[in-house]
């Protein structure tokens, strides 16, 4: 049975609904502290104004005074060179001795805006629209920040003095890659240690319907620079017996898929199909697929999705059109991104994309590799106590139980979280939903899917409090 925010059903405990309505009264305030979050343009990327990334950990931190946790400091990591990355917020309330730790994880910082003509709506003025609120960050991730502040804030309305410690760590480089979130890790790792990780960066299934995500794809990535001449050339003198480097480019990029769109790239892994699956209507909407274009690959589109590779051309170095000259172009570059199934090595994943470039170089061109970013791919433990406590808790906020999904991205640090704290069980949750345009234009958060989340993330910590 489905509810509205604030409305118990007719069997629910009065623990629920008497903390369900807390959260239902609760929420006008932390929708309004949201607002505020997303009016601070705190853009991480080193091209904009860092000095709003501090404003934002200053926001978040007295959010998190205002939540019942004792201990508030805004820190970075520090090298040899002094301070390292943005500032991140670390608030705690201790474990009393022998109790565990949940460790509650989002972060502050936002992609840029991209074109301002692509939004209808300013992005840094928060706008509601047909129970959406609008606004670069609304979901990604500053409703992270409002769950964890909200679920905080409705156990201590109620006097929920939980037997756990909690700790709240709010990053702010996430959307540039968490360069010294590593360096981060081990210089707090005593401030930061849990024994449960709440990831409040991932999406539900849809509105109406939570998810509890599992599956996370890998990243790698490279330049491949095509090379055929010593300089440009006269395309009317030397055109002909010579190709130019751009049309060898895209004839070594057509051998990364085969005729029906799949990975063509021997050495890559693939895990077995999701239990759920994606329609293909719903897909195509979601993603914005124009009509008439077919789709790749084959099997189960939530496999092609969530546990096979993906391979992508995101950019290419060539002359533009605007500045084209009659010649034959010496050299070109692609940047290819790879997302990796679970189960599969980043560096042997990059090693086999490596070996099948070079071993295609059309025409003898020389081909050129270079190393990018590495990524690892996760898959979370579907049966932990406490990925049943998270079930419980979803499937009590909504009325409808929580489906196990994948995410086709990544989120690298998961990986960093698990080499510094082994021991440690991550959930990844969800704020966002398959219409939030998370790093678009027009990004929204839909609010009444915000409050059921609220919910579920207060009423996890009750249940992880039982032991």
């Amino acid at each position: 049975m489905n509810s509205t925010p604030g409305t118990s059903t007719p069997s629910e405990p009065d623990d629920v609904a008497h903390l369900r309505a807390r959260v239902a009264e609760l929420f006008p305030a932390l929708r309004e502290d949201l607002e505020a979050l997303v009016r601070i343009p705190s853009v991480s990327n080193s091209a904009f104004d860092q000095a709003h990334v501090a404003a934002s950990a200053e926001a978040v931190a007295e959010l998190l005074r205002g939540a019942g946790l004792p201990e508030v400091q805004i820190l970075q990591a520090t090298g040899v060179a002094g301070p390292l990355g943005a500032p991140a917020v670390v608030a705690r309330r201790p474990a009393p001795e022998g109790a565990p730790t949940v460790l509650l994880y989002a972060h502050h910082d936002v992609q840029p805006p991209g074109d301002a003509a692509a939004w209808d709506t300013d992005p840094f003025v928060p706008t509601e629209v047909d129970g959406r609120l609008f606004g670069r960050g609304a979901a990604d991730d500053k409703a992270g920040i409002v769950a964890h502040v909200g679920a905080l804030r409705a156990l201590a309305a109620l006097g929920e003095d939980l037997p756990i410690g909690v700790t709240v760590f709010v990053e702010g480089e996430e959307e540039v890659g968490s360069p010294s979130f590593l360096p981060f890790l081990h210089q707090y790792q005593d401030l930061l240690a849990a024994d449960v990780i709440v990831v409040a960066d991932s999406s539900n299934w849809k509105v109406g319907v939570p998810g509890l995500t599992t599956i996370l794809r890998g990243l790698v990535d490279c330049e491949v620079e095509v090379a055929v001449l010593g300089h440009a050339v006269h395309s009317g003198m030397f055109g002909g017996p010579v190709l130019d480097a751009l049309t060898l480019l895209a004839r070594l990029i057509t051998t990364l898929h085969d005729d029906q769109g799949n990975v063509a790239v021997d050495g890559l892994v693939s895990a077995p199909d999701p239990s759920v699956d994606y329609e293909e209507a719903d897909f195509r909407a979601d993603s914005s697929v124009l009509d008439g274009v077919r789709l790749a690959g084959e099997g189960a589109l939530s496999g092609r999705l969530w546990t096979k590779p993906a391979l992508s051309v995101i950019g290419i170095d060539a002359p533009s059109v605007a500045h084209a000259s009659n010649t034959l172009t010496p050299r070109a570059t692609a940047k290819l991104s790879l997302r990796i199934a679970p189960g599969q090595d980043p560096a042997a994943a990059l090693a086999a994309l490596r070996t099948h470039l070079e071993a295609n170089a059309p025409f003898g061109a020389q081909v050129t590799v270079r190393d990018g970013e590495l990524g690892k791919p996760f898959q979370a433990p579907t049966d932990s106590v406490a990925m049943q406590a998270a079930r419980w808790a979803f499937e009590t906020s909504w009325g409808t139980a929580p489906v196990d999904i994948g995410i086709g991205g990544s989120i690298p640090f998961i990986a960093d979280l698990l080499d510094v704290f082994p021991g440690a069980s991550i959930l990844v949750t969800g704020v966002e939903d398959p219409d939030s345009r998370a790093h678009g234009a027009n990004e929204s958060v839909h609010l009444g899917e915000l409050e059921k989340v609220v919910l579920a993330e207060a009423l996890l910590l009750t249940r992880l409090a039982q032991g």
